[in-house]
């Protein structure tokens, strides 16, 4: 690996489902990348810009009760079109350093693992279509 940001891309939802198997701490951010992130391994909460002691993320690891769905990787697929088109998706191993105004893991000793490219969030999204109930990402239209 040259640099954080020259990472492998997870292009299918079964590419992120065999990166998970058997691993725990694995994470999903989405952010302008690991090169500009791992410079101080912290993210400001939006609302009152106070530092926080990691990146925010959303776990990869999945619970047991989960069963077999697929796995979520696209609760916060709004980001790119809030705070720019250069945010997109990685995946990352670390350790929780603490929670978020949200209830996120902040995520420390980061390791980044791969990208997770836009078809990943498309087939994630087309899998959520066809469950029961509302369901999507996090900011959902009302």
């Amino acid at each position: 690996m040259g640099t954080p940001d020259d990472l492998p891309v997870l292009r299918t939802l079964d590419d992120v489902t065999r990166l998970i198997e058997g691993q725990d701490h694995l994470y999903v951010r989405w952010s302008r990348g690991p090169a500009k992130d791992l410079k101080a391994v912290s993210s400001k909460d939006d609302l009152t810009g106070v530092p926080m002691p990691g990146l925010s993320a959303n776990s990869l690891d999945v619970e047991a009760w989960w069963e077999n769905r697929p796995v979520k990787v696209h609760d916060y697929s709004h980001l790119p079109r809030e705070k720019g088109p250069d945010v997109h998706p990685w995946a990352l191993r670390g350790r929780e350093r603490g929670r978020g105004p949200d209830n996120e893991p902040l995520v420390g000793d980061v390791e980044p693992v791969g990208w997770i490219d836009g078809r990943v969030i498309e087939e994630a999204a087309a899998e959520v279509a066809r469950q029961e109930g509302v369901w999507g990402p996090l900011r959902r239209r009302s």
